[in-house]
């Protein structure tokens, strides 16, 4: 099946350069959103990739009621649009019930659907219907061909605009383990495929600033490799000092060691394509 480019701001997603999404795993401030934000576009357009500024203005998903959730819908979407008016790039972030989709459609680039979330049809519908391009992860429980399902039901709103992001299975053995068949077999679908490299080397259970919770140092390895498998593009949280990070500190690649990640991921995207 051909895959059905989706078209963000001047850039398409599946039709030629990998695109980066980026950012910290949860609105901290605008000043961390704009330095995240400017510096990745710098990076991004120094090495001929496309960015997507990622960043969650409510984390519905964290371990403890007490811990840091965001800055909540109101605030968290007046930073996105910030943001993308002062960087000019485009935003994504995540909605978690059908109540929040009317708003984020009004401020987002992107609207992604939760891997928790991936097999909820209200919330498919009521994302589809915004005419927004989705982003639907795959849910840890979920196999790569059965994503059909939520791809159908997106697309009954007459939406085309669907991507894939996939970030591991096993949810619920705390290790997520990449199956990088999985990847070609998604595309196959006809949705462009994004490789959520940072959350799939969280183990789930710690704390994500607890060090047991993550093995970051695997971040270059799975980059690298889902680059190799033809993937339309990486998701890759990071944060000035993701050990300050209020959310997933222990798997945020650190922005400062971006530089030379990203020209590698780049070097083997030219190889994939040529």
């Amino acid at each position: 099946m051909t895959v059905k480019k989706v078209r963000v701001g001047d850039f398409e997603i599946g039709g030629g350069a990998l695109t980066i999404i980026g950012g910290p795993c949860v609105i901290e401030s605008e000043d961390v959103c704009f330095e995240v934000a400017g510096e990745m576009k710098d990076l991004c357009s120094k090495h001929g990739l496309n960015y997507v500024f990622k960043s969650s203005f409510e984390k519905d998903n964290r371990s403890k009621a007490t811990s840091y959730v965001g800055p909540g819908l109101e605030r968290g979407l007046e930073i996105l649009a910030a943001v993308r008016e002062k960087t000019g790039v485009p935003v994504l972030s995540d909605v978690h019930c059908r109540v929040q989709v009317k708003a984020a459609a009004e401020v987002l680039d992107i609207i992604q659907i939760p891997a928790y979330l991936s097999q909820q049809t209200e919330l498919a519908l009521a994302v589809g219907r915004t005419g927004k391009p989705v982003n639907v992860k795959k849910g840890q429980f979920v196999a790569p061909e059965d994503m059909s399902g939520v791809v159908s039901k997106i697309r009954e709103t007459g939406n085309e605009q669907v991507i894939l992001t996939e970030r591991g299975s096993c949810f619920g053995y705390r290790r997520l383990v990449v199956d990088m068949r999985s990847l070609p077999i998604m595309r196959s679908l006809g949705c462009p495929v994004i490789f959520d490299v940072t959350h799939a080397i969280r183990i789930y259970g710690y704390p994500s600033s607890d060090p047991r919770g993550g093995e970051p140092e695997y971040v270059p390895y799975l980059a690298r490799a889902g680059t190799a498998c033809g993937v339309d593009g990486l998701f890759l949280e990071t944060h000035p000092c993701p050990s300050d990070a209020k959310c997933d500190a222990v798997s945020m690649y650190p922005l400062a060691d971006m530089d030379g990640l990203l020209r590698q991921i780049a070097d083997i995207d030219r190889v994939v394509r040529s």
